[in-house]
């Protein structure tokens, strides 16, 4: 594997897991991947999902850094419509502040939540039509100069917190190529513009202040195990968990009553989200992420280690760090 690998942690609250063991399980995961030579990981906004812990990102960045010395952390990404930008400015310069040169900021325009949550946030529902403004808004906040007079970010103002361009579709592409901006591409749930969007970024690319050259990021679900049966085993459980994050409105499904869903015509969407999924032993993993890297035109991986609990996903991280010949701190 030439290309950097890098990790999404989704801070997923297993069954019978309380947020606390996940974040737990998240300090560990980071400080087990900074050892092993990953780039950065990445935490995610999602709202009113028991199953994921990372609502307060910020605050989850915050706890993980100081736990660890090297490795990059950062959203994947803020649904920047959900704030203001200058809040945003302020927590990640802050965290610029306290943990220099170690700080991303990857920005989504998705709610990351559905409609009751989304008034519960008090989100306008137009909000994401401002997107690239509010990005502009922000970035100028960390670089300067302040696009809104007489206002700045302390901490943020000078920080210069790179930013990074999340989406899953030809906008955030176009955006990003129109700002000079990394650009990752959520292909590890939502994989179907995966080609197209990266084909469009690297053709309207305009080198910027923060980037000279076009600069993917594709992610990509890995389940890396000693067996593989074994890792066929978690790939399923984690199918069966995606029944109930998307179809369960509160209520658990038996392995039995997930596997009639994922059967259905409803349930092949789920599926389909996880198109893009490395599944086996290190060598049948780091052979899929070889394809796929070449596949998605990516200057680097960011993976999403799926295996069900915390002990299984620094297994997988282990063993792709070890076959990957990630450089060991």
């Amino acid at each position: 594997m030439t290309l950097p690998l890098s990790i999404l942690d989704l801070a997923t609250i297993g069954k019978g897991q309380t947020a606390a063991e996940s974040f737990a399980g998240s300090v560990a995961m980071a400080q087990r991947a900074e050892e092993l030579g990953y780039r950065r990981i990445w935490y995610a906004e999602h709202h009113n999902m028991s199953a994921i812990a990372s609502s307060a990102t910020s605050v989850l960045i915050a706890h993980v850094a100081a736990h660890t010395s090297t490795i990059r952390l950062g959203a994947g990404g803020i649904m920047l419509p959900n704030h203001s930008p200058l809040t945003i400015a302020e927590q990640f310069g802050t965290l610029e502040t306290l943990h220099p040169g170690r700080i991303d900021l990857g920005l989504g325009r998705a709610p990351g939540s559905d409609q009751n949550t989304m008034r519960a946030l008090r989100r306008d529902p137009m909000s994401a039509e401002s997107f690239p403004q509010d990005v502009l808004e922000l970035q100028g906040y960390l670089t300067g100069p302040t696009r809104i007079q007489g206002v700045e970010a302390t901490p943020g103002k000078g920080t210069n917190v790179p930013l990074y361009i999340l989406g899953s579709s030809l906008f955030g592409a176009r955006l990003a190529a129109q700002l000079g901006l990394p650009y990752a591409f959520a292909s590890h749930f939502a994989p179907n513009a995966l080609q197209d969007a990266v084909a469009l970024y690297r053709r309207e690319f305009k080198p910027s202040a923060q980037l000279d050259a076009p600069h993917v990021i594709a992610g990509v679900n890995v389940i890396a195990a000693d067996t593989a049966a074994e890792a066929q085993a978690a790939f399923r459980a984690t199918l069966r968990a995606r029944v109930g994050l998307f179809f369960g409105g509160g209520r658990e499904f038996t392995d039995d009553e997930a596997d009639m869903v994922l059967d259905s015509p409803q349930g092949q969407h789920v599926s389909q989200m996880m198109k893009y999924s490395a599944v086996g032993t290190p060598d049948a993993v780091i052979d899929y992420l070889d394809g796929f890297a070449k596949h998605s035109d990516a200057d680097e991986l960011i993976v999403a280690h799926q295996n069900t609990g915390t002990d299984a996903r620094i297994r997988s991280v282990e063993l792709l760090a070890e076959v990957a010949g990630l450089a060991r701190v």
